[in-house]
C-alpha cells in the first residue's frame, strides 16, 4: 500500500483528531505549554464546535490517559443519566416500548463536567485558556467541511422538526453548501460564558474550574435546559443537573502482544474490545496474512462472540454485576474459542457465554427487537494527544444533535444517549433513573512498558471496537506505517444487536471495503458469511485517529482520511 499522506513526525508533541482544526486546537496548548490534558481537552471541546452535528457541548466526553509521573492510566466516565422522574414503563406503555426521538431520550449532560475535571485533577490551564480555539470557531465560523455537510443532507428531515435545531443547521431552510462560513452565535456566548464565570471567580485554579462547573450544571445553561423539558414534556430538573458529577476511575486492562491494552469501563463497550483480542490471541493472524478470507473470518467471528456477550452483561456497573474478570479469563477464552469453526461462519446470532452462577440481569440470546438492515452510526469524533513528558490522553467525544432538539439558546443539546438503552426491564441496559446508557463511544490506549504510548480510538458505533482492534493489528502485528495502518481496507460485522434504539440487526452481514480483493469477499461468501461492499474509504468503517511514541520518544501520528481527520506535532 502507499498512504494517500504521509505519517505526521515528531519528538516533542503532537495532537491528531477527527478535524483538521481541533487537531490545532490541541497543538496550540501543547506550544503554549500545556500538557496532553488540557490539549486533549481542547481538541473535544473544538470537536463539539466543529463536528456539532455528530459531537456536542451537551453530549459525552469519555476519556482514558497515561500520567507519565506516577505511571498511572484513569479514566473519566464523561457520561451522563437518566433523570430522577424516569420511569421505564412510560417507554413500555406510551410508546411501545421504543425510546422516541426528542427530550424523552435525554439523559444530563456529561461533557462540559468531563473537560472540567480532567483539567481540575490533570491540566495545568484554566478552562478559559483551552477554550480560546473553539469559542473562536463557533462565534467568528469555520468552513462548512464535506463529512457535515452530508450528515446534515442526511438528517435534515429529522432537524426541521425544532424550529431552533433548523435555524443553525438549515439557515434559509438550507444546507450550507461546502466552503460556507457557518456560525453557531448561541454556542459561541454558553462557552464563553462559562469562561467568564470562570475568570471571575474568586480563588485557587481549582476553585475556579469548580465556578464554570458550575455555570453549566446551575446556571444560564442548566436554567433553559430545564425550562425547555419543562414546557415539552421532558424529564430533566434543575436537581438532576445540580447533582451530576462525572466518575474518575481506574479502566479496565489486558495484555496483547506484550501491549497493556486499556479501555473504560463496562458502562461503555470498551472492553468488547479487550474481549475480540483476547479471542484472537488464539490464532496466527500474521501467518493467515492480511485481510486474508481466513484472516477476516477469524476476526469477525471473534467479534460476534464478543458483542454477543456485550449484549448479555455490560450495563452500568452502578447498576448491573459485570463479570468482566471473567469475560477476559484464559479459562471462560478458551472455551469460546472453540466455538469458531473456520470453514463456516455463525448462522444467525451467536449465543452468550455462561457464567457460573451469574445471576444478574440480561436478555438472552437473541435480544434485538429489529431484524433488518442495520442504519449507520455516523455521530461520534475521536481526539488524542502527547506531550514532551509523555503524558497521553484519549478521547471519544459524541451526541448528534438530529435526534434530540437543541435547547434554544444554548445552542447545543441535552445528551440524547438514552437511545442506547432498552425498554426491557430484564436487560443488562434497561433505562433506570439514575442509570448511565451503554455507551459506544470508547477510547483506548495501548502501553507497552518503557517502550511505546499509543492512544488511538474512532467514531462509528457498533464499528468503533472492531476498526480499533484492525488499526492496532495493522501497526503492531504487521508493523505497516502508522498512516498506512489507518488507511488499509476495513471490514465489520452486523450480526449483533444494534446499540442504538431500534437496536436492529443484520445475522450474518459482513461488509468489506471495495479495495479487498474479490476473491476475498467470494472465499467468505461460501463460508456463510453475507457479503456487502462498503465504498472505499467509507466514513461507515471508521475514523481512527492515533498517535505513537517509541522507547526514543519519537512520535508518529495518523488520521483518518475517511472524515475530515487531521494531525499536528513537533
Amino acid at each position: 500500500m502507499v498512504s494517500f499522506q504521509p505519517t505526521q513526525l515528531g519528538n516533542r508533541h503532537m495532537c491528531s483528531a477527527g478535524h483538521y482544526l481541533a487537531a490545532r486546537s490541541g497543538y496550540e496548548i501543547l506550544e503554549a505549554g500545556g500538557n496532553a490534558i488540557d490539549a486533549g481537552v481542547a481538541a473535544g471541546m473544538a470537536l463539539a464546535v466543529l463536528q456539532s452535528d455528530i459531537v456536542n457541548v451537551g453530549g459525552v466526553a469519555p476519556m482514558i490517559f497515561y500520567l507519565a509521573d506516577t505511571d498511572e492510566v484513569k479514566s473519566i466516565s464523561g457520561l451522563g443519566w437518566w433523570p430522577k422522574a424516569t420511569n421505564i414503563n412510560m417507554f413500555i406503555s406510551d410508546n411501545g416500548g421504543a425510546i422516541p426521538h426528542g427530550v424523552l431520550r435525554s439523559v444530563i449532560p456529561a461533557a462540559p463536567a468531563a473537560w472540567i475535571a480532567a483539567l481540575k485533577e490533570y491540566g495545568t490551564m484554566s478552562l478559559a485558556e483551552v477554550s480560546e480555539s473553539p469559542i473562536k470557531y463557533a462565534r467568528e465560523g469555520f468552513a462548512m467541511h464535506p463529512t457535515m455537510h452530508s450528515t446534515l443532507v442526511n438528517t435534515q428531515d429529522n432537524l426541521r422538526r425544532w424550529p431552533q435545531s433548523a435555524a443553525i443547521y438549515l439557515p434559509n431552510d438550507k444546507v450550507p453548501e461546502i466552503g460556507d462560513n457557518f456560525v453557531q452565535a448561541d454556542l459561541a456566548r454558553t462557552l464563553q460564558y462559562l469562561a467568564d464565570e470562570e475568570n471571575a471567580a474568586q480563588g485557587s485554579r481549582e476553585e475556579r474550574l469548580l465556578a464554570a462547573h458550575k455555570a453549566f450544571y446551575e446556571g444560564d445553561p442548566a436554567q433553559a435546559i430545564v425550562k425547555y423539558h419543562k414546557e415539552n414534556d421532558g424529564l430533566m430538573t434543575a436537581e438532576d443537573l445540580k447533582e451530576f458529577y462525572v466518575e474518575i476511575e481506574d479502566p479496565i486492562s489486558r495484555n496483547y502482544f506484550d501491549f497493556e491494552i486499556y479501555t473504560c469501563q463496562p458502562w461503555c463497550q470498551g472492553p468488547v474490545l479487550l474481549q475480540i483480542m483476547s479471542l484472537l490471541d488464539g490464532f496466527d493472524l500474521k501467518g493467515m496474512g492480511h485481510n486474508t478470507a481466513d484472516y477476516i473470518h477469524t476476526i469477525a467471528e471473534c467479534t460476534k462472540l464478543s458483542f454477543a456477550d456485550r449484549e448479555r452483561y455490560y450495563g452500568d456497573p452502578r447498576f448491573v454485576d459485570v463479570p468482566i474478570e471473567y469475560l477476559l479469563s484464559e479459562e471462560y477464552v478458551s472455551a469460546r474459542r472453540k466455538l469458531i469453526d473456520m470453514a463456516n461462519a455463525f448462522p444467525g446470532l451467536p449465543p452468550f457465554g455462561n457464567v457460573p452462577g451469574y445471576e444478574g440481569q440480561g436478555s438472552g440470546p437473541t435480544p434485538a427487537t429489529v431484524h433488518g438492515p442495520v442504519e449507520h452510526s455516523y455521530d461520534t469524533s475521536y481526539a488524542c494527544a502527547i506531550d514532551k513528558k509523555g503524558n497521553a490522553f484519549s478521547i471519544t467525544p459524541s451526541d448528534n444533535s438530529s435526534q434530540t432538539p437543541v435547547i434554544p439558546g444554548i445552542g447545543c443539546v441535552a445528551s440524547g444517549r438514552g437511545s442506547q438503552n432498552w425498554a426491557v426491564p430484564e436487560h443488562a441496559s434497561c433505562i433506570a433513573p439514575g442509570k448511565r446508557p451503554r455507551l459506544t463511544p470508547n477510547p483506548a490506549l495501548a502501553i507497552k512498558k518503557g517502550a511505546v504510548t499509543m492512544p488511538f480510538g474512532t467514531p462509528g458505533g457498533d464499528v468503533q471496537c472492531q476498526a480499533m482492534t484492525q488499526a492496532f493489528l495493522n501497526i503492531n502485528l504487521f508493523r505497516m506505517d502508522m498512516q498506512e495502518a489507518i488507511e488499509a481496507p476495513r471490514f465489520a460485522t452486523y450480526s449483533h444487536p444494534n446499540s442504538f434504539e431500534p437496536h436492529e440487526s443484520d445475522p450474518g452481514k459482513i461488509k468489506i471495503e471495495s479495495r479487498v480483493a474479490s476473491t476475498v469477499r467470494n472465499e467468505l461468501a461460501n463460508r456463510g458469511h453475507i457479503v456487502e461492499d462498503f465504498p472505499a474509504l467509507t466514513r461507515a468503517a471508521g475514523a481512527v485517529c492515533a498517535i505513537y511514541r517509541d522507547e526514543k520518544s519519537r512520535l508518529f501520528g495518523a488520521a483518518d482520511p475517511r472524515r475530515q481527520s487531521g494531525m499536528l506535532g513537533w
